[in-house]
């Protein structure tokens, strides 16, 4: 073994590790902690398979970005902090026996279907210029595609969260919230 299949092994194990961590606390900020830990192993495996860009846009967008924004939402939401027994719903040692089963059967396929492969690491693979080529020659239709999938999520989840939109023909209408929502003004007993 090379000192580049070493670390990238030990960084697998890592990320391995803190995923499982990431789903068995019962500490909501742990387990984003712990997430992030997980990114971290997957970023340097990215280093290590020369894929430098790829690794810092999981440091900025994962790390940087989505862990942070689960933190606000765990804060705005005003989850439980501390250790939750709501989370458990009791099926721990099913859901391990599923997940260890599904495990094996992915782990002896990759085996079996990539026993003697080796891909020779060449520098510059995941650099900015291959991967921009790529996505923009080749995976030009399924990137725009998601791009809309994407768009249309966020309009829906605005429409969603707003509480001024409601039936057209019903007592709301847009813009005309209940009472002292949307509108401006204060109902009674708002306080």
């Amino acid at each position: 073994m090379s000192g580049q299949e070493i670390v990238f092994t030990l960084l697998g194990i890592v990320a391995v590790g803190s995923g499982l961590l990431v789903v068995t606390t019962r500490q909501l900020v742990h387990a984003a902690l712990w997430l992030v830990v997980s990114f971290g192993a997957l970023a340097g495996g990215y280093l290590v398979l020369t894929a430098e860009f790829v690794a810092w846009v999981q440091v900025l967008i994962y790390v940087g970005a989505i862990v942070v924004l689960l933190l606000f939402g765990i804060m705005l939401t005003r989850a439980p902090i501390g250790q939750s027994m709501d989370l458990d719903s009791g099926n721990r040692w099913v859901a391990a026996g599923v997940a260890v089963a599904t495990a094996a059967v992915l782990v002896s396929v990759l085996v079996m279907g990539f026993r003697d492969a080796h891909t020779p690491l060449k520098p510059g693979g995941g650099s900015a210029e291959e991967l921009g080529a790529s996505v923009f020659r080749t995976w030009v239709l399924p990137f725009e595609v998601l791009s809309v999938l994407l768009l249309a999520s966020l309009v829906g989840a605005i429409v969603l969260s707003r509480s001024d939109i409601g039936p057209v023909g019903g007592r709301l209408g847009p813009g005309r919230g209940r009472r002292g929502e949307g509108d401006g003004r204060r109902g009674e007993g708002d306080g």
